[in-house]
């Protein structure tokens, strides 16, 4: 039960670290959170590689003035050094193309492997649940 209990705890902050990376735009930590060959999985794209993954989310974070994501309740199933998660999200995104905001409610769909000692994402599915545009100067940053 310890073994599974830390490794719950493990794949708990692993989450929590990911989104503290999105939210302060840190793509070193954010690498950090994937396997080598992980995949993300956005809608019909899949981007596979790590190094591919965080080129792609580099590229992505550039296009926002401001990023902020918060992620909610997620269940766990572990099975040894694997596991698989669901999480639920928020996001507030505003493009440095436009003063209108995005909000997004979205679930993540994950497999976790351990590498190393440590636990990373294996593949990581984003799917956006709601989605709607806000006027200008509703969110204030």
């Amino acid at each position: 039960m310890e073994a599974s209990t830390n490794a719950e705890l493990e794949i708990r902050t692993l989450v929590a670290r990911y989104a503290d990376a999105v939210n302060r735009y840190d793509a070193e930590l954010w690498a950090a959170t994937w396997s080598v060959d992980g995949v993300w999985q956005l809608g019909d794209r899949s981007v596979v590689g790590r190094d591919s993954v965080v080129d792609f989310w580099r590229n992505a974070m550039g296009s926002f003035e401001f990023a902020l994501q918060l992620v909610y309740q997620g269940t766990i199933d572990i099975a040894g050094n694997q596991a698989s998660g669901r999480w639920y999200l928020t996001e507030t995104l505003r493009s440095k193309e436009s003063d209108h905001d995005r909000f997004t409610i979205g679930l993540y769909l994950d497999d976790y492997v351990k590498e190393n000692g440590a636990w990373t994402f294996a593949k990581r599915s984003y799917r956006v649940l709601y989605s709607r545009e806000d006027a200008p100067g509703l969110f204030s940053i």
